[in-house]
């Protein structure tokens, strides 16, 4: 991409810079790494630098990075719709409702097919209330839901997660506009093609567990949303409706608002088109 100018003021209602979140990369990784960047190159040591929507560490995708006066726009950009291209697992379950915590229960699976997967799909069509997953940033008595979450894991004590979300945190309204099953992989079959989805230089601290061994069956969904949908929490309610447990094993956001995957640009992209 092109560098911006040298100059702020070049750009009076501020950049918006639609960027692809590597896998294992936390939202606040990418806003610190630009952050810098964007400050060395304006020169400008009180410039805001933000993000409109978090994006989990395994999840890779459109982050909408704001950069001056754009974070006068964060919320609305926020508010924006979603579109997701999540991949779910079937007859497994984890405490983070992904692959960052490893598999705590199993459950019958056979059962599953195309067809029960995409009659199910039907179900989650419209307006909805939904409780977030525990392991997320929802905020109870000013207190983050993770760290919560991280203590009783840390404790051994996982069998008490799930109690905790829906007694501890609320509900809330969602839309779900659109569901369309991708694909689908039945476990006599060998496994999918891994989503296509940017590595960067992964995180240490971010843990990725391996279920693709169980040979479970898979789906891959595209989500149409509103703004606060939960996508592991989606998952975790797919399973149930299913009869069995289910769990992320991979997740592209691929829309955010106006900005599409196809006009995100990397990391390295980004850094580059902010020059010392």
């Amino acid at each position: 991409m092109t560098p911006f100018s040298g100059d702020i003021a070049d750009y009076p209602g501020g950049i918006v810079l639609p960027v692809d979140k590597p896998f294992r990369w936390t939202s606040a990784d990418v806003i610190r790494k630009l952050k810098f960047a964007a400050i060395r190159h304006f020169g400008k040591k009180n410039l805001k630098v933000g993000h409109a929507g978090t994006l989990d560490p395994l999840a890779t995708g459109v982050l909408l990075v704001c950069i001056g006066d754009a974070c006068k726009r964060a919320q609305q950009l926020q508010d924006s719709p979603k579109e997701y291209v999540a991949r779910i697992r079937f007859g497994a379950t984890t405490p983070s409702y992904d692959l960052e915590k490893d598999v705590d229960r199993t459950f019958p699976y056979e059962h599953i097919t195309a067809d029960a997967v995409a009659e199910a799909l039907k179900g989650f069509i419209g307006v909805q209330e939904q409780v977030a997953p525990l392991f997320s940033a929802k905020s109870v008595d000013g207190v983050r839901a993770y760290e919560l979450a991280r203590k009783l894991y840390r404790r051994g004590e996982t069998d008490k997660l799930d109690e905790m979300s829906m007694s501890m945190l609320q509900r809330n309204t969602i839309e779900i506009t659109e569901l369309e099953l991708l694909s689908f992989t039945d476990f006599s079959t060998p496994p999918s093609a891994p989503l296509e989805m940017t590595i960067g230089t992964a995180s240490s601290r971010i843990n990725v567990a391996d279920t693709s061994a169980l040979g479970l069956p898979e789906a891959t969904i595209r989500i149409a949303c509103s703004k606060g949908t939960y996508i592991r929490a989606f998952a975790r309610d797919l399973g149930e409706a299913l009869g069995s447990g289910a769990h992320l094993s991979a997740l592209q956001r691929s829309r955010s608002g106006g900005y599409r995957i196809e006009d995100c640009v990397s990391v390295d992209d980004a850094l580059a088109a902010l020059p010392r």
